[in-house]
């Protein structure tokens, strides 16, 4: 399939407008709400939360039996450089997380330890603390699973610049369902609601030369070190990969070694094997490598040591990047200095705008895959006995997914569309000014952020490249995100918190779960104002917003030394008319 970068909305034929209003017309239709939020990430949960406390009826639409995104579905090891750089709902959750583990074990438990105040959780207390934070919001919010949102234009009824209603297939008995609804919200990780309504996106990523950022384009980049040759910074329209956060665990109380999957292919992974005894890896100690060490190393390997190669990792770590959790389990991640690892690059690129059926399909492939990759380095017999024994200590947690053999039900879709909105986020918004200073100001602030310019790979291994071309790590400071990163170009009453504006190497830093959820918030907020206002997502007073947001202990500028709960705290506010410029608050 042949991607466009910029895509600005769809022919809408005749025929089209016919077929539209057949389904209209013979659906189910259900009550309506004031904010029809598609898709049950933490960003549409966080979305619903805000508006329900706005006094806004909400309902969820959730393609899957389990609501909660990536957090209930492996990823339990936040991704925020501050703690405290963002807050407000996100803040909640975490808090749910910290009193849920304290309740259960005890304030001096390991597992309070390892929750990393919260921070730090299994996928099932994730789902618990959503579902108990959507609870307490009542009647306000429902939330409906198995309802699937398929991005065809005749799926979306607009009228006026608005989308009045969209047509949703119940995934329980195939009945197409119609919601009506004064302001919608695209919180999936593809962005299917935009994109059916024609909305300008982008797919691929930006040449070095239109933005001027670090990492965009074609690069090829040693993990914490230099370039290196092949970098040209061109554009394409590759997409960084995906993969599945894994829970695994050492306990054998818990732990299921993975099985050989059906569609096992060991031509896949027999690359691992000489870089397990050569020790070679993707990080900047590469540079001072030579061939007579990675020779030794081999000879120290078959002679049962383990590596001896500086920066290069053993056992599971070689192929997993894995974090602590409570409860003896890890959040594993594809490997940054892995050349092959739980990532699959390039196989993913229709994604964005394939329909379900390619997907679920995908979603098959990536998952036998990994599972194939785990057999591999715990069983293959040309692999080192002592590291698939290091590899064997791992395996599944028998607690976590029962319903799905144990392993996570959710792709992690790192970057699906990212939409043409109101403001164009980059990699200068999270950098700073001057060295020391902070990145720029926005008036408009909706919430603070951290997290470092991040991007996975976009293709595979190539024969003779000592990286993964569009790897790359580049660090930020505590930076503000603007209100026009949710509002798209066209569409009156749409907020896109989850598939925001920005290139690709600026949407790698947003593209958090915490910024997700402080944005779901922000425009919960926001699609409440508009419709108290009667006004449309673009003339939302932004004064008003951000007070709110602030009410609700949302950070719209960092300070080292003001605490949401500080008296103080509601004046950091002026702070984005770009009053003060240092990391410390006026009294530090």
């Amino acid at each position: 399939m042949k991607y466009k970068k910029i895509i600005s909305g769809f022919l809408f034929p005749a025929c089209m407008i016919l077929l539209a209003g057949v389904l209209f017309s013979q659906c189910i239709r259900k009550p309506s709400f004031d904010m029809v939020i598609v898709g049950g990430t933490p960003g549409g949960i966080m979305a619903a939360i805000a508006a329900s406390r706005e006094g806004k009826r909400c309902v969820i639409l959730e393609r899957t039996e389990h609501p909660g995104g990536l957090p209930v579905n492996g990823l339990g090891a936040t991704d925020i450089a501050t703690k405290g750089a963002t807050t407000g709902l996100f803040k909640e959750f975490v808090d749910g997380v910290y009193h849920y583990y304290v309740n259960r074990y005890g304030e001096d438990s390991p597992q309070v330890r390892d929750c990393s105040q919260g921070y730090h959780f299994e996928p099932k207390v994730a789902a618990i603390v959503f579902e108990e934070m959507i609870r307490k919001e009542g009647d306000n919010i429902t939330l409906l699973t198995m309802r699937q949102f398929d991005a065809a234009p005749h799926h979306v009824e607009i009228a006026n610049g608005k989308i009045a209603s969209i047509l949703v297939t119940n995934r329980n008995n195939g009945t197409t369902e119609k919601y009506k609804g004064k302001v919608f919200v695209d919180a999936t990780y593809e962005g299917d609601l935009g994109g059916a309504a024609g909305v300008p996106y982008r797919i691929g990523r930006e040449s070095g030369a239109e933005f001027n950022e670090p990492g965009a384009g074609r690069i090829y980049k040693l993990w914490k070190g230099p370039e290196l040759e092949g970098s040209t910074h061109e554009g394409d329209e590759a997409l960084q990969a995906y993969n599945y956060r894994l829970c695994l665990t050492n306990d054998p109380e818990i732990r299921l070694l993975p099985k050989r999957p059906e569609n096992y292919n060991r031509e896949e992974y027999i690359s691992l094997i000489d870089d397990v005894y050569s020790g070679r890896h993707a990080g900047a100690d590469m540079v001072e490598i030579t061939e007579e060490m990675m020779e030794k190393n081999r000879e120290a390997i078959r002679e049962g040591n383990s590596t001896r190669i500086p920066g290069d990792v053993w056992g599971m770590w070689k192929i997993s990047s894995m974090t602590t959790l409570p409860n003896q389990k890890m959040d594993a991640n594809n490997q940054h200095l892995a050349l092959i690892s739980t990532d699959l690059p390039e196989e993913n690129y229709p994604w964005p705008t394939a329909d379900w059926e390619w997907c679920d399909r995908y979603a098959k492939r990536l998952q036998e895959y990994i599972l194939g990759l785990l057999w591999f380095a715990q069983n293959d017999e040309e692999l080192p006995e002592r590291f698939r024994n290091a590899c064997r200590e791992w395996g599944l947690a028998s607690d976590e997914y029962p319903d799905n053999g144990h392993f996570p039900r959710q792709v992690y879709v790192r970057e699906g569309r990212r939409f043409e909105g109101e403001y164009f986020f980059t990699a200068h918004d999270a950098l700073p000014v001057e060295e020391g200073e902070r990145p720029p100001l926005h008036a408009t602030s909706i919430t603070a952020s951290h997290y470092a310019l991040d991007s996975h790979a976009v293709k595979k291994r190539e024969p003779g490249k000592m990286a993964l071309d569009g790897f790359f790590s580049y660090p930020t400071a505590v930076y503000t995100v603007p209100f026009g990163v949710i509002v798209p170009a066209t569409i009156d009453n749409l907020l896109i918190p989850v598939p925001v504006s920005g290139s690709h190497v600026g949407f790698s830093t947003l593209r958090m779960e915490p910024c997700w959820m402080a944005l779901g918030q922000a425009a919960g907020v926001a699609g409440s104002l508009s419709i108290e206002q009667g006004k449309s997502i673009r003339e939302t007073d932004i004064a008003a917003l951000q007070k709110k947001l602030i009410d609700q202990h949302a950070t719209l500028i960092y300070y080292q030394d003001i605490l949401p709960e500080d008296k103080d705290f509601p004046g950091t506010a002026t702070g984005t008319q770009g009053i003060y410029s240092g990391m410390e608050s006026p009294s530090g």
